[in-house]
């Protein structure tokens, strides 16, 4: 949880980054259109750094490996902007955990504020436990890894942060009453500032079931752990763009074109816009990684303009079926 003015800390090595990249345009292609899951990330995540996967389990955190552990939060946000955007400004997560309880809305709101802290070290101390258990020298390094990604699937910011818990000396707190609306009934809720800037920090809610909403603070741009990902339409410094299909769509477009260099498959997109017809992909899309393909800028906007699909893999799809005249 952050708020305590916390440096990031470094999630992948190069190689790494790169591979994680694969991983997830791949997870993309597999997708279509299917909503983005924490099993995706865990997925990404373990296999990019050649860690196993954790069973799941609401008794120990996402990543347990060898003196790791990794709290994963993700957080979707809307289209139309590119994620870089948000670098260095604060957003709202709608629960950090539930393993909290406030005994009474009727104490004083500091009374309330260090009993939530308290849990919640508690907390990191019996998790920071299991993960000394499985470390080979006793260590515990835990971290709270943030993803953030936007509908579209197209890109992705992530970074990591030491997992300590708030200290209470450090905030101050108030109740926030809401009337009743409608159906919903009124409700009181603790929010905590953070007394060196006065910036909200956590919102404790009361009513149907008691959560941590956290406000966190997604580094600057120039932070070099500010981890960035874009696995679709992204668009190169030689101004072609780079895009992931399946290897199953690529293999049966090289079938039919020949080859599939940039100019050769730009082409074939520029031609077969002209026709796009109603077609559906067949959405037969194998365990293989993606493979990326470099094609225009111009080709790219047909791509997206002529066949509606729900990513540049169903994209593809509905270019080959039309160019196969189905």
């Amino acid at each position: 949880m952050r708020g305590n003015s916390l440096s990031t800390l470094n999630a992948f090595t190069d190689e790494q980054k790169e591979y994680a990249k694969c991983l997830l345009a791949t997870r993309v292609v597999q997708m279509l259109g299917r909503k983005f899951e924490e099993g995706d990330w865990a997925y990404v995540y373990c296999q990019a750094k050649g860690i196993p996967e954790s069973t799941w389990s609401n008794l120990h955190i996402d990543v347990m490996h060898n003196g790791l552990g990794v709290e994963h939060k993700m957080l979707c946000v809307g289209e139309g902007k590119s994620l870089m955007t948000y670098a260095g400004t604060t957003l709202m997560h709608p629960a950090a955990t539930r393993s909290i309880r406030i005994a009474s809305t009727d104490v004083a709101p500091e009374d309330a504020m260090q009993d939530v802290f308290e849990q919640y070290g508690s907390l990191i101390d019996q998790r920071s436990a299991r993960v000394q258990e499985k470390s080979h020298d006793g260590s515990a390094d835990m971290r709270t890894g943030w993803l953030i990604w936007e509908r579209s699937l197209t890109e992705f910011l992530y970074f990591e942060e030491p997992m300590v818990p708030p200290n209470a000396d450090n905030f101050w707190a108030e109740w926030h009453e809401s009337p009743a609306k409608g159906v919903r009934k009124p409700s009181k809720n603790l929010w905590i500032y953070e007394k060196a800037t006065n910036k909200k920090r956590y919102s404790v809610t009361t009513n149907a079931g008691v959560k941590i909403q956290p406000y966190f603070d997604i580094p600057a741009p120039n932070d070099p752990n500010l981890v960035f990902f874009r696995v679709q339409g992204e668009e190169l410094a030689t101004g072609r763009i780079l895009i992931w299909i399946s290897k199953t769509t690529a293999r049966e477009l090289g079938s039919l074109l020949g080859q599939l260099d940039v100019n050769t498959l730009s082409i074939a997109i520029t031609e077969a816009a002209a026709s796009a017809g109603q077609v559906a992909g067949d959405e037969r899309v194998g365990e293989e990684l993606a493979q990326p393909l470099e094609i225009t800028k111009e080709a790219y906007s047909l791509l997206v303009t002529a066949w509606s699909g729900v990513s540049d893999e169903h994209r593809a799809q509905l270019f080959l079926q039309t160019i196969r005249g189905v």
